[in-house]
């Protein structure tokens, strides 16, 4: 074997080893950039082994070399130790914790603390109910308001005005007397009548709807005068 050939050889067997060792660029590779006078250290052990094998006058040489080409086979690699996406070779911010979000040069990106929204307060809502339970609203079969209706919806005034007050819906009932079309019909007129009234002591017109429900929702029993006199009522759904 020529001397070139003698003296090239350990390095190039001390080389293949730690580049197998130290070319990972995901950060796990035990050897990389930082750690290149380990690398110097396997290089000499290597190269002056080999060297030896070869020749003893070689050893010392073989160790010569494969110490600078460990340490410049590690010293080229670029790993990631930290695990931040960002090679070493341009980390400005090693050893930076898993998980911290890094800008280009590896150094931690600034956090703003979490603007959260103001809690809007939920709409409160409020049913105001006149019946003609001990008070005549409506005359028989009729839709016309009863002076004692007006005076029911006279005592509101000032609470339906109120600023706080979104809307108000206007909902009208009946009894089970009838076919279910006419007490559908009735119960709308009756709501209207008492919108139209809201409507001539100032209510606002933006705020104000009506509309009937007939016989389809009684809170008490058709079947005795009393509980039909409960179901026979306008309702006032007020919302803030």
């Amino acid at each position: 074997m020529s001397v070139l050939s003698r003296s090239v050889l350990p390095v190039l067997l001390a080389g293949s080893l730690l580049t197998g060792c130290a070319t990972h660029s995901d950060g796990t590779a035990p050897l990389n950039q930082r750690t290149w006078p380990i690398c110097s250290v396997i290089g000499g052990l290597v190269g002056g082994g080999l060297g030896a094998i070869e020749n003893g006058g070689w050893a010392a040489g073989g160790a010569a070399l494969g110490i600078l080409t460990g340490g410049l086979i590690c010293y080229a690699q670029d790993g990631d130790e930290d695990g931040d996406g960002v090679f070493d070779r341009r980390d400005r911010c090693p050893d930076t914790p898993p998980n911290t979000p890094v800008d280009h040069r590896g150094c931690p990106l600034p956090q703003y603390p979490v603007t959260e929204k103001p809690v809007e307060p939920a709409p409160q809502s409020e049913v105001i109910t006149l019946s003609d339970a001990g008070n005549v609203l409506f005359a028989f079969d009729k839709s016309d308001l009863t002076p004692a209706a007006k005076s029911q919806l006279d005592a509101l005034m000032d609470k339906l005005r109120n600023a706080d007050v979104v809307s108000i819906k206007v909902i009208g009932h009946t009894d089970s007397k009838g076919t279910d079309a006419y007490n559908q019909a009735l119960s709308e007129r009756r709501a209207s009548s008492v919108a139209a009234y809201l409507l001539s002591q100032g209510l606002a017109p933006e705020k104000l709807t009506s509309e009937g429900r007939g016989e389809r929702e009684p809170v008490a029993d058709n079947e005795t005068e009393e509980g039909r006199a409960q179901n026979r009522r306008v309702e006032l759904h007020i919302n803030r």
